[in-house]
């Protein structure tokens, strides 16, 4: 799960989403302006009422590894994985009236996820299970859908892996912009048109050359300046290698009966209980320490950790029939890493090397495993620290 954490951090984030027409015509610009307006807007912490569908798209040439098919388990099974979602391309719906009423929908080939609240009352519907959750959300959460879901399952909720690992533009938008630093150029990018919105573009462009990012793409749109469309481009690939933003979308008050549900007749109906995403809970930093450590900073980074630390998430697995928390079996995800890799060796010792367009994964002879954006020779240099 290391590896696959480090892609989702990195990546931090794919085809084009929306069809791009001739450049719009939008009211000139700099990337200070915008970043100063978009900054302000977020501190107001108010979304206007919408709804629309966003398109996550992924190729990052990862090889064939467990859980990377676009639908993993038994037919009419809904249980996409985190791994799942970094190849090809998924729905998310989204329907927002409020802070205490929005609807979000992840849709299966026959099935469907939804988190549904209004008012008070917060309903999770996994339709392949047949089962409805009743939601305790802390009012930390702010029932805001600002990341993934606004809120994840805690510990005897049931949703499905892969509902709460969907990135929303917001949610990229903001991690891109936040680990925006001096190894950074921020400028202004043509403009663009997504899900028929006329829309800026920030690009930022690592200045580090172990950099295997060229950059990424932020639209944002030209009237409300939120951002539409997340861009991921790798050095030396034509198209996005991630990419996050809608397909449609309308600034309009959603009708009412999307936020009204009843368990159907025969449902499996429980309670559970939700956490804020992992950004917004005080021990999210512990976690991440007792994950590893990182070495380097900005564009550079690489996280070093022990396959002792990965391979130690066995006892929780056994809870969850051999399975991570996020439904990944650890050890076939490691074993098919290390079979698609290639022997290398060096001063630091000797291991195997996987290398994708965005993303090397080291693993060495003496239990480690580093990871992060950067060429192999960055992995090596970590290694020997």
């Amino acid at each position: 799960m290391a590896a696959v954490a480090v892609v989702a951090a990195a990546v931090g984030t794919g085809p084009v989403i929306a069809a791009v027409r001739s450049e719009p015509s939008l009211p000139d610009r700099t990337a200070e302006q915008l970043l100063t307006e978009v900054a302000r807007t977020w501190q107001n912490g108010r979304m206007p009422q919408m709804s629309g569908t966003i398109v996550e798209t992924a190729s990052l040439g990862l090889p064939a590894l467990p859980g990377m098919s676009g639908l993993s388990g038994p037919p009419g099974s809904s249980g996409a994985t985190p791994l799942s979602l970094l190849s090809g391309s998924h729905q998310l719906k989204i329907w927002y009236a409020g802070e205490n009423r929005f609807r979000l929908m992840l849709p299966g080939e026959m099935s469907e996820t939804d988190v549904i609240a209004n008012g008070g009352t917060v309903w999770m519907w996994d339709s392949a299970a047949n089962t409805a959750t009743r939601l305790t959300a802390p009012a930390a959460t702010g029932g805001r859908p600002d990341g993934a879901f606004p809120m994840r399952p805690g510990p005897g909720s049931p949703m499905r892996p892969g509902a709460s690992s969907f990135a929303t533009p917001e949610q990229a938008a903001r991690q891109a912009l936040n680990a925006a630093g001096t190894d950074t150029a921020i400028s202004v990018g043509e403009n663009v048109t997504v899900a028929g919105r006329a829309a800026y573009q920030i690009v930022l462009t690592p200045k580090a050359a172990d950099s295997l990012i060229k950059d990424i793409r932020v639209a944002l749109d030209g009237e409300k300046l939120m951002p539409l469309r997340v861009q991921v481009h790798a050095k030396g690939a034509a198209e996005p290698v991630f990419e996050v933003g809608f397909e449609s979308l309308s600034f309009t008050a959603p009708a009412p009966e999307n936020f009204s549900f009843t368990p159907p007749h025969g449902a499996k109906v429980e309670q559970g209980t939700a956490e804020p995403p992992a950004g917004h809970r005080p021990e999210a930093a512990a976690e991440a320490h007792d994950r590893g450590r990182v070495v380097g900073s900005g564009w550079d980074r690489v996280l070093v950790t022990s396959l002792a630390d990965v391979t130690g998430q066995k006892q929780e697995a056994q809870k969850q029939d051999g399975k991570g928390r996020d439904g990944v079996d650890i050890a076939a995800l490691l074993d098919g890493v290390k079979a698609s890799a290639t022997p290398v060796s060096g001063q630091w010792g000797s291991g195997r090397l996987l290398r994708t367009k965005v993303v090397s994964i080291l693993i060495t002879d003496d239990g480690r495993l580093l990871a992060g954006a950067v060429t192999p020779e960055a992995l090596y240099r970590a290694a020997v620290r």
